[in-house]
């Protein structure tokens, strides 16, 4: 897939690079825009739901969250380029729509706890993580460039890393907003292809039959159906 047809997505890593990069070195400007339940309830700072998914923990959580989206993101961007599935709209709303959907059970447990904070662009990447599944439930990923997976194995397999690091909460990610971020995801873009393309259901269901644990390079019918023919 030609990356270049994802310009969004590229954008969304440099910001994500250079806000991080600053909260790693500047505390003032992290305590400012670290998402914070308890101020955001109180101080009416709901702009926090935002500026805490463009911040990371470390490099380690930083590298992990945009390698993810980089090769999920760049695919799904392209994807909605199809006809009637909204473009560049639909790709923002997704990820913006993730980002601040995956926080609110957080903020809802967390509003009177004040030394509750959070950070991470999880739900966000998470979001477009799996409505990339939609398209192509079995399309390989390289994981670490060596081990092949499926999409739908990658997306199990981070699900079940965050729950268990959420039980550890030994940082300030928000591991929860993977799970939320997921299923926005899932349901935004079922909604999508509901609303805009519901001719594109029997091939959804078609390819989550033709189970590849490890992932294939056939493209799936439903690219097809929409006009891909480069493997994804």
């Amino acid at each position: 897939m030609d990356f270049s047809h994802s310009p969004l997505t590229i954008i969304i890593i440099i910001a994500n690079v250079i806000f991080s990069y600053i909260g790693f070195t500047n505390q003032k400007v992290l305590a400012k825009a670290i998402g914070w339940p308890y101020y955001e309830k109180r101080e009416k700072q709901y702009y926090r739901f935002i500026t805490s998914g463009f911040l990371h923990a470390d490099w380690k959580h930083l590298i992990f969250n945009m390698f993810t989206f980089y090769f999920f993101g760049s695919n799904i961007e392209f994807l909605l380029s199809a006809d009637g599935l909204g473009g560049s709209f639909s790709f923002l709303a997704l990820y913006f729509g993730g980002m601040i959907v995956a926080d609110i059970p957080s903020y809802i447990k967390h509003q009177n706890n004040e030394g509750y904070r959070s950070l991470g662009a999880s739900g966000a990447v998470s979001a477009i993580l799996f409505a990339t599944i939609i398209f192509n439930p079995w399309g390989q990923i390289a994981l670490y460039g060596a081990i092949n997976l499926s999409m739908v194995l990658y997306a199990i397999l981070y699900i079940i890393y965050t729950i268990y690091m959420s039980k550890q909460n030994s940082d300030n990610i928000n591991h929860d907003a993977h799970l939320w971020g997921s299923i926005f995801g899932l349901v935004f873009t079922v909604a999508l292809v509901a609303i805009s393309r519901p001719d594109c259901f029997p091939y959804i269901l078609e390819d989550l039959k033709n189970v590849k644990v490890f992932g294939t390079n056939q493209i799936s019918s439903l690219l097809k159906h929409l006009g891909f023919y480069l493997e994804s």
